[in-house]
């Protein structure tokens, strides 16, 4: 049977990663991200079949609940039924709290919480009548503690690990996995590299997480029993202090 796998905020590292690893199971891949991001989308659909899998690329606001719906029903219809749902949108910003402005605030809650909670109830919508699927959202090292200057995204990161555990309890005994993880550690990245250039300079080849490997334990978690199911998976190198 067709099946498929929506990675909503496939960029060039992790979600790309993750996406590419499904399609290299079967999975047909769906993958968003905003309009502005159109050309990357295509660039990694394209990755994708030359790797000899399938992916469409979808341009879709995930804060917006019209489209997140019309995007999950256009998958079921036109594409095939959703088994794997990853949310993976960052919006990691940093301000000093009394420079923070309260648009900063609410788009950071929008982006990181509030659009997790549209991805979910729509998966939820179609895998639980089907009583089996997997969800599974991106946390951070936020998620479990609010460092300085990260009040906007460490709420919006404890609020979505707060969706998952509620999640993980409501579906669990109907056949769908919920799982959050736990990236706790910079990951391999452009936009690290450029910005942390020390760091990639003194690293070795395993002190900094590879979006492959991320993907891998995605993919695990994917495939784990019903009878042994992981609620929330930390990974971070063995070089992170924690």
């Amino acid at each position: 049977m067709k099946k498929s796998c929506l990675v909503i905020g496939a960029g060039d590292a992790t979600g790309g990663a993750i996406a590419r690893r499904f399609a290299r199971e079967g999975f047909t891949t769906c993958i968003t991200r905003r309009e502005r991001h159109m050309d990357q989308l295509e660039t990694l659909a394209q990755a994708i079949s030359d790797e000899g899998g399938q992916a469409h690329p979808f341009a879709v606001d995930a804060r917006d609940e019209a489209a997140t719906i019309a995007l999950f029903d256009q998958i079921e219809s036109d594409i095939a039924p959703l088994e794997v749902v990853v949310f993976n949108i960052g919006a990691n910003v940093w301000f000093p709290i009394g420079e923070m402005t309260a648009q900063t605030f609410q788009k950071v809650w929008e982006m990181a919480c509030f659009a997790g909670f549209l991805a979910g109830r729509e998966a939820a919508r179609r895998m639980e009548p089907r009583g089996k699927g997997t969800i599974i959202f991106t946390g951070a090292t936020a998620s479990l503690r609010g460092s300085a200057q990260f009040a906007a995204f460490a709420s919006a990161k404890a609020g979505l690990r707060a969706l998952a555990q509620s999640m993980a309890r409501e579906l669990g005994p109907k056949g769908v996995h919920v799982a959050h993880t736990v990236i706790d550690g910079m990951i391999d990245t452009p936009w690290s590299r450029e910005t942390f250039p020390d760091a990639f300079k003194d690293a070795g080849a395993d002190n900094i997480l590879k979006p492959d490997s991320i993907a891998e334990s995605y993919w695990q978690l994917h495939r784990q029993p019903r009878d042994a199911w992981t609620h929330e998976l930390d990974l971070r190198p063995w070089s992170e202090k924690w």
